[in-house]
């Protein structure tokens, strides 16, 4: 879209409203087997991409959404060595869980391979190198069928998908996450994000609802990233037990502190702030 002389993209999540990015320059656009995928470059949030013409990372606040995803289950359980991310194919969930230490496997079941071969060569910096780490393997399949058919077990699954439309509908489901849960260990944590609440109220509802009928502890979370306009992104937590989300933020800051990694947006005291909730997100 052209207007002034300049081009913008206009993302078409909602339909009565949008949010319009300044494109300085095209770097890739073509149709995968599965979705629309775009990666262009922009005066203020340096590169952005985008699956359907939904904005899904940009460089400049990808840490917000990011860290949130990760750190937070990850620091509050204090011995998370498997990780199962469904989704990701841009790499920044995988570089930032691999941060970690303690971390022994990461495994990346991505279904469209042109996500992460299109971002590892024109948005390097999000997965900085972590596909050729070794504790790192990567699946490219559906999410909805490994979940079903693995016989491992992991102490932590991301589910970091698009927006419940195209490819990552069934990932929104009940019964998805019926399955996620059964392949967690037994004081295991599963995260996922479900969109930002002010205008997606019924899905991160539902996401609520689903969560406190399968798991021991369930809850939501927030992070803010500017690029998810219009309010707190929300993510969802679900957990075999109560013993992550009970740690007290001395030892997640000790813990921080001794994992020795560098953030841009998550710190032990916006980890103590992330589920205290405003009250118009009391589903």
């Amino acid at each position: 879209m052209r207007n002034s002389g300049k081009t913008w993209f206009s993302e078409t999540l909602h339909d009565s409203f949008e949010l319009r990015f300044e494109i300085s320059e095209i770097l890739y656009h073509s149709k995968t087997v599965h979705q629309d995928l775009i990666i262009f470059e922009t005066p203020f949030f340096g590169r952005v991409l985008a699956l359907d013409n939904v904005i899904q990372t940009t460089e400049r606040d990808e840490a917000a959404y990011h860290e949130m995803l990760t750190h937070v289950p990850i620091l509050a359980h204090g011995g998370i060595k498997d990780v199962l991310i469904i989704g990701g194919g841009d790499g920044g969930t995988l570089r930032d869980v691999l941060k970690h230490r303690c971390v022994e496997r990461a495994t990346v079941v991505e279904i469209d391979s042109s996500v992460v071969e299109v971002c590892r060569e024109f948005l390097p910096s999000l997965s900085d190198g972590a596909f050729e780490n070794p504790r790192a393997h990567l699946v490219i399949a559906d999410g909805l069928k490994y979940v079903k058919e693995t016989s491992n077990t992991f102490d932590l699954i991301i589910i970091d998908s698009t927006d419940p439309i195209g490819p990552s509908v069934p990932l929104f489901s009940h019964d998805f996450y019926t399955d996620c849960r059964n392949i967690l260990s037994s004081d295991g944590i599963f995260v996922c994000q479900s969109g930002v609440s002010f205008v997606q109220e019924v899905e991160a509802r539902t996401t609520r609802k689903y969560l406190a009928d399968i798991f021991e502890d369930s809850a939501l979370y927030v992070t803010l990233v500017p690029t998810y306009a219009f309010g707190f992104m929300t993510l969802g937590w679900g957990a075999r037990s109560t013993m992550a989300r009970s740690t007290d933020i001395d030892k997640v800051r000790e813990r921080f502190t001794a994992a020795d990694i560098g953030t841009r947006y998550y710190t032990p005291e916006v980890h103590a702030a992330c589920f205290s909730l405003p009250a118009y997100m009391t589903y």
